[in-house]
């Protein structure tokens, strides 16, 4: 049997008169499932939470060696609870299938999404600038309002609320400040009524109705991020 680093190895007889070629194919098999298994989310088949953290480590060294900003997207279905109150927990677990298909099917190929946890997605977009990927929060909003997915014999009417943020060189984070940051937009999106696309740079056109005008020129700066990260430790 000849073994390579470049290769898988070859038997000159065959694999099936090579037990040792044929368990280590076997085993090497075994590992890739084993791989997936371990990055891969088990309802929705996306990637999971420590799949993203390794992910997103890897396109932010990326930006650090071409300068090319890495953007990321924070996602939360709106009142879920309410879907699983009122239609059970299986339409619930369904409605995360299907969201989970819009979004492979409403980003690009390179785009990674995830399932960070819950009802809570994230989309980590490489090569992509902060406006680009407020663009692309905007197209995927704007898309999942005029969506009514029949699930379970039930019309649905999906919304979520997004944060956005990205990272360049301009800056030094982790990949744990970066999500951190992207998620309290998210919260902020959400303080702001929900089914909404949010960072702090961008004007309050978005904004829920319900939000007075005065309210809506409290835009969520750096410096009053920052307080609501570190009072959220």
């Amino acid at each position: 049997m000849v073994f390579s680093e470049d290769a898988p190895p070859v038997c000159p007889l065959g694999t099936e008169a090579c037990p040792v070629l044929a368990a280590y194919l076997r085993l090497q098999e075994e590992c890739r499932r084993l791989l997936a298994l371990s990055q891969t989310d088990g309802l929705t088949g996306l990637y999971n939470r420590g799949y993203l953290m390794d992910a997103l480590s890897r396109e932010m060294e990326r930006t650090r060696r071409t300068g090319l900003a890495t953007g990321l997207l924070m996602i939360d279905l709106d009142l879920f609870k309410e879907i699983n109150d009122t239609f059970g927990h299986q339409v619930g677990d369904a409605a995360l299938v299907w969201i989970s298909r819009f979004l492979q099917q409403n980003v690009r190929q390179l785009d990674i999404p995830c399932r960070y946890g819950g009802e809570e997605f994230a989309i980590i977009l490489p090569g992509t600038r902060l406006s680009q990927a407020v663009r692309l929060a905007r197209r995927l909003h704007r898309a999942l309002q005029e969506a009514k997915p029949r699930i379970q014999g039930h019309t649905l009417r999906l919304t979520a609320s997004f944060g956005v943020d990205a990272y360049d060189l301009r800056e030094r984070l982790t990949p744990a400040e970066l999500l951190q940051r992207a998620d309290a937009h998210l919260l902020e999106a959400k303080a702001r009524g929900r089914n909404l696309v949010w960072h702090w740079q961008l004007l309050s056109d978005q904004a829920s109705p319900e939000v007075s005008p005065e309210e809506r020129t409290g835009l969520l700066t750096p410096k009053n991020l920052r307080k609501k990260i570190s009072g959220s430790k």
